[in-house]
């Protein structure tokens, strides 16, 4: 993050910084065992101590740190925003889901979560690892849900990465007719040119 600021002088940093604040919209805590070891009390510290306003919880498939996330952020000052990262089942290679970051809005948004999250694991399991159907996801069901591209290890990105931008511009195209404009590309940085 430093890199890009290396022609600006701090006095204009922190006006950015104060200005624009940053908000993680995907991020595993340490309830996405296999690939975090972020732990909630050193989260909500590090998000109050850097005057985030808000932070996401997307953890792995599960939503199973919400009330420990809820009291944290509300002890911090930081407003929590709820959601998960699903794997959406490729039907193309079975043993390679997508992913689908979704966010929840409101109160319905959060029923249509974990209504989903719950029949990944009682329907979806492939192998153990819990899997929502594409299908799943239509019009009524995403009510109320933000849904971020899932990036690299999304279908979109998935498709471009490979070079398949037809296939890329189809797939947009499907996710657009579901959420319309809560529906947004998550673009990370992966040292490429």
């Amino acid at each position: 993050m430093a890199g890009a600021f290396l022609n600006v002088s701090s006095s204009i940093q922190e006006r950015i910084f104060v200005t624009k604040p940053f908000v993680h919209l995907h991020l595993h805590t340490e309830y996405s065992i296999v690939d975090s070891t972020v732990r909630i009390p050193a989260l909500m510290n590090k998000a109050a101590s850097n005057a985030m306003p808000a932070v996401a919880m997307t953890d792995q498939g599960n939503m199973f740190a919400l009330v420990k996330f809820f009291r944290r952020a509300f002890e911090y000052g930081v407003k929590p925003l709820i959601g998960a990262d699903l794997r959406v089942r490729n039907p193309d290679e079975p043993d390679r889901p997508f992913s689908l970051v979704l966010l929840s809005q409101d109160q319905m948004g959060y029923r249509n979560l974990t209504r989903l999250g719950s029949r990944s694991y009682l329907e979806g399991q492939t192998r153990g690892v819990a899997m929502i159907e594409p299908e799943w996801l239509d019009e009524s069901r995403s009510k109320s849900l933000i849904a971020l591209s899932g990036g690299i290890n999304g279908d979109i990105g998935r498709a471009l990465a490979g070079g398949h931008e037809n296939t890329a511009a189809k797939r947009l195209d499907h996710w657009l007719s579901v959420f319309r404009d809560r529906f947004y590309l998550e673009v990370s940085r992966v040292g490429r040119p």
